[in-house]
């Protein structure tokens, strides 16, 4: 019975040395992935590839919203080239990412503008049921921008979306503008 316990007790010792020397891995085997820190541009070009997926991005923080600081905008290139952050669970942003260098971690979400969409914003407008945005009635002026828009009234930006989804029509087949902004679950200001 001795002899079966000792034999038990040195292939069970023998079984651990083993597994630990083969799970043992050089530096180079369990060196970390060095993860791709997108640009806004970059975002912006490819978000239709990217769409669902956890992005890492940094760029100058442009603005942050006045009404809870909930969302920040990222500079690209230039200041033509924005994108929008909403800060979901993380709460507020704090106010020293505007003119800094800020890096965001989270998923990119795509919003799409179509004529229901229109629609359904012009009812509201037409009732004084929309929500307000920005300084006044022509909306936050740093979203406006990040979305290309003109109109200097709710009902100007809806013709104006109304006339760009035409043209999208005609370029690529697309009844819809798409545009992308990241829900954060990280962020740091660098």
């Amino acid at each position: 019975m001795k002899k079966i316990t000792f034999i038990a007790m040195m292939l069970s010792v023998s079984f651990m040395l083993f597994s630990c020397k083969s799970g043992n891995k050089t530096n180079e085997e369990t060196a970390e992935v060095p993860v791709e820190v997108f640009q806004v541009d970059d975002v912006l070009a490819n978000g239709g590839e990217l769409i669902g997926q956890e992005v890492e991005l940094e760029g100058v923080c442009t603005h942050i919203c006045k009404h809870g600081g909930r969302k920040i905008f990222l500079m690209g290139s230039d200041d033509n080239n924005t994108i929008r952050i909403e800060s979901g669970d993380l709460g507020a942003f704090d106010q020293n990412c505007v003119n800094s260098v800020v890096r965001v971690k989270g998923t990119l979400v795509e919003s799409r503008i179509d004529e229901a969409y229109l629609k359904a914003w012009e009812e509201r407008e037409l009732a004084k049921t929309a929500e307000q945005h920005g300084d006044g009635e022509a909306g936050c002026s740093t979203e406006k921008k990040a979305r290309g828009e003109t109109g200097n009234t709710a009902l100007d930006r809806i013709e104006g979306f109304r006339n760009r989804i035409s043209a999208e029509k005609e370029k690529s087949g697309k009844e819809y503008l798409s545009f992308y902004h990241i829900d954060a679950t990280n962020y740091e200001i660098l």
